[in-house]
């Protein structure tokens, strides 16, 4: 089973933004304590995520749910990841909340695993990992997702690691020797520093940052980046970044990128998530 990182205090709000004075609804049409039985099921082959938040959101709402496909499965078209049960009132309350936090989720874990499979069948050892523009406020979530589909975190925010770019570059008199200096301040940290030419990536090499971080290089300029760090005897991974996605990451892998740096999965469409909803 996943790690649970989400919250009661996450649900509770959750159920609370859709329904904030209960399902008006159900309660006029009197059927809340009707039995009722809820199924979910993948209309297209996908790569689960937010399955077990679904079951704690029914839970909340005074349900029972059981997660038949947890995150990081990889389902084929029609097959089943949840049940639910209980009173109609609360499978209702729970369904839609339920249901669209598993195809959002499930979309960007679907699309990351897309890339992943594609840059590691040009290299199994390839890392993908995603930058942190996420959707504010959605982070935990959107993380999660990337990590159902064999993604790992580049940046979690700016507090944790240190990423030089041409922006603070534009302030420093000695670029080269800034970094040099930042590698002997915080010599727990990686440091790395983004370009954007070849030019660019020999002058940081100057400074001997552990990461190059190449934005919106096509795979030839990658590939004379690698060249370039070669030659310097530098111990420096090259990181592709910016367009990386299913259809060029064996490319980038192939040109030399030791590391994939995407924002692709968190704009995803999302999963087509079939519930049924019965009278038990």
């Amino acid at each position: 089973m996943a790690p649970k990182w989400w919250t009661d205090a996450l649900v509770e709000r959750l159920l609370q933004e859709d329904a904030p004075f209960g399902d008006l609804t159900t309660e006029a049409l009197g059927i809340g304590a009707a039995p009722a039985r809820l199924a979910m099921a993948m209309r297209a082959p996908s790569t689960v995520c937010g399955v077990e938040l679904a079951a704690d959101i029914f839970a909340k709402a005074g349900a029972t749910a059981q997660v038949l496909a947890g995150t990081g499965t990889r389902v084929a078209a029609g097959g089943p990841i949840l049940e639910a049960q209980g009173e109609a009132g609360p499978v209702l309350i729970a369904w839609k909340v339920a249901q669209t936090l598993v195809e959002y989720l499930s979309g960007i874990a679907t699309a990351t695993a897309e890339i992943v499979d594609a840059a590691r069948a040009a290299d199994p050892q390839a890392a993908v990992v995603t930058t942190r523009k996420t959707f504010p406020g959605t982070k935990p979530m959107m993380i999660a997702a990337i990590k159902a589909g064999g993604a790992l975190p580049h940046r979690l925010g700016l507090s944790e690691t240190l990423l030089v770019f041409p922006e603070h570059r534009a302030f420093l008199a000695d670029p080269a020797g800034a970094v040099a200096a930042l590698g002997r301040t915080l010599p727990e940290k990686k440091v790395i520093v983004e370009v954007e030419t070849l030019d660019q990536a020999r002058a940081a090499l100057a400074g001997r940052p552990d990461v190059l971080q190449c934005e919106k290089m096509a795979p030839d300029g990658i590939r004379a980046v690698c060249a370039l760090v070669a030659a310097a005897g530098a111990a420096c991974v090259v990181a592709a970044a910016g367009g990386v996605n299913a259809g060029n990451a064996a490319d980038y892998v192939m040109a030399g990128a030791h590391v994939l740096v995407t924002s692709a999965p968190y704009w995803a469409r999302p999963a087509d998530v079939k519930v049924t909803i019965s009278a038990a």
